[in-house]
């Protein structure tokens, strides 16, 4: 915490030299608790400003120098004769009749190039024993989203790595895409594939990653961090953490602080892709802040204003446009659900603020599925603007085929018999079924996946038998990267099948039928 005021401090200088100070407000605190302090005074504070505690006043010199030195705290809210204010640091430190002045500046963070590989706090501050992050300026962590007029349509592929997304719900870069479902279904699974798979992207399309750690158990972040070490994602991969052991004001300020770094970038004309894991934690939090704050409550207690935080927060999602540089801030968010109620307040508020949901079902994932999507409840808004031509051949009637199978699957159970046409379309799903599911930590690159759609959905699996759809896959990328590389090299250069290489293709799964007949029995 030291480090980050003397770094605040330095760098209010070094960005806005010689910029005459504003008179500072004073007052004086007259309650302390939880993190949270009310102040008398301070008529001049603003919303978000930094203020900072008088820690040394009425101490002897041997104290004041035991003492920490600069204690922040940031205003939350603004009432008639006192402001309340949350303490970032140690709030044993604050006291009752301390003094308090106003520091003109509202909260920021310091941002730079050098933070990608890092693991952060809610303050910048680093985590991971690498040493100081140099920073290029300071960014506010709240900021007012880029108007209509700054921004331009969504209308090029983030993949995911992921076929079953990539294929049928499709994410644009600068889209907001919610992953929601219940407790161990795979939510944080996807967003970590989706950061693994940008090393299949080239290095000028490749999105710095972000990834907000919000209450989480700090044995979970750890193990993701060293899981994208060991994969050589971290190199592009930002790590912002407030474990579940952190205050709430400073899980409250996370996500914040992901996107004031995801907007350096954006601004920057480069991609970013940030995940936030997860907006129920953070609403949790939120609640717990506004109680102390005495906010009054209202449903499940949650404040009134708890839909403007998420909405305001995930509003700073943006593709540019190219007048502001072209550069996109993705944004997917985590909400958990209970028993896969998506009618709970967090959720409904979430799913209206996004540009669609991935939704995983507790069934599909008892089942076996990896991915547990749930093809008739997910959707993407953006749609197939957000997918290469490639893609849209291969995928277009891949999500209606499997609605329709979900409920064929059900009748299934029922019946007696089956009519030659309704037995095919139910084994036309299944094995569309097992093409779709995909190992974690396995990222599929976008041109391995319209070959092994492209295969599916032409009758290249109909004499295969389910439980080796997954073993035709494997054979079938080892026999084109063997005999027939271009193919693949041709599709992930140009997003399109061309007919061209759509013949090549087609002979060349000819040659691999002929050559693997043991599949095909």
């Amino acid at each position: 915490m030291a480090n980050f005021i003397e770094q605040f401090k330095r760098e209010i200088e070094q960005f806005a030299p010689g910029a005459p100070a504003a008179p500072a407000d004073r007052g004086i605190v007259s309650r302390v608790g939880d993190g949270v302090a009310e102040i008398e005074g301070l008529e001049g504070a603003r919303m978000s400003e930094m203020i900072r505690f008088d820690t040394a006043h009425g101490k002897n010199l041997e104290e004041a120098l035991k003492a920490p030195t600069d204690i922040f705290g940031v205003v939350l809210n603004l009432e008639e004769g006192l402001v309340r204010a949350i303490i970032l640091g140690d709030t044993g430190a604050v006291a009752e009749g301390m003094g308090v002045m106003t520091t003109g500046e509202v909260l920021s963070v310091p941002v730079g190039d050098s933070i990608a590989g890092r693991i952060v706090n809610s303050l910048c501050e680093p985590l991971d024993g690498l040493g100081a992050i140099q920073c290029d300026r300071r960014n506010p962590v709240e900021r007012i989203a880029y108007g209509v007029m700054d921004r331009q349509s969504v209308n090029s592929p983030l993949h995911t790595g992921i076929k079953a997304i990539d294929s049928m719900i499709p994410i644009g870069r600068g889209q907001r895409e919610l992953i929601i479902g219940d407790r161990y279904t795979g939510k944080t699974t996807i967003a970590i594939d989706t950061i693994l798979n940008q090393k299949n992207e080239p290095m000028e399309r490749r999105p710095v990653c972000i990834y907000v750690a919000i209450g989480q158990k700090e044995s979970k972040t750890a193990r993701i961090a060293a899981e994208l070490k060991e994969a050589g994602a971290m190199e592009y991969t930002v790590i912002v953490d407030a474990g579940a052991s952190a205050p709430a004001a400073l899980q409250y300020l996370a996500p914040f602080v992901g996107a004031a770094i995801g907007e350096y970038f954006m601004e920057k004309g480069k991609d970013a892709l940030i995940i936030y894991d997860d907006l129920s934690k953070h609403a949790v939090a939120y609640r717990q802040l506004s109680l102390i704050l005495r906010r009054p409550p209202g449903r499940e207690a949650y404040p009134g204003d708890v839909f403007y935080l998420h909405s305001r927060l995930l509003e700073r999602a943006a593709k540019l446009s190219d007048k502001k540089g072209g550069g996109s801030l993705t944004a997917l968010p985590i909400i958990e659900t209970q028993e896969g109620d998506v009618s709970g307040y967090i959720p409904t508020n979430v799913i209206s603020i996004t540009d669609g949901q991935i939704f995983l079902e507790t069934e599909s994932f008892n089942k076996g599925m990896r991915p547990a999507i749930n093809a008739g409840l997910s959707v993407s808004r953006v749609g197939s603007a957000a997918q290469t031509k490639a893609m849209k051949k291969v995928s277009g009637r891949i999500k209606l085929e499997l609605a329709q199978f979900r409920e064929l699957e059900a009748f299934m159970q029922f019946a007696q018999d089956l009519d030659p046409e309704t037995k095919k379309r139910i084994d036309a799903g299944v094995r569309m079924t097992a093409t779709l599911k995909q190992k974690n930590a396995a990222p599929v690159a976008f041109e391995r996946q319209a070959v092994i759609i492209y295969a599916a959905t032409h009758g290249y699996l109909e004499e295969v038998k389910v439980e080796r759809v997954q073993e035709f896959e494997e054979k079938l990328l080892a026999f084109l990267d063997a005999n027939a590389a271009p193919v693949l090299e041709n599709i992930a250069r140009s997003g399109d099948i061309t007919a061209q290489t759509e013949e090549e293709l087609k002979l060349q799964l000819k040659k691999f039928k002929n050559t693997h007949p043991d599949l095909f029995q």
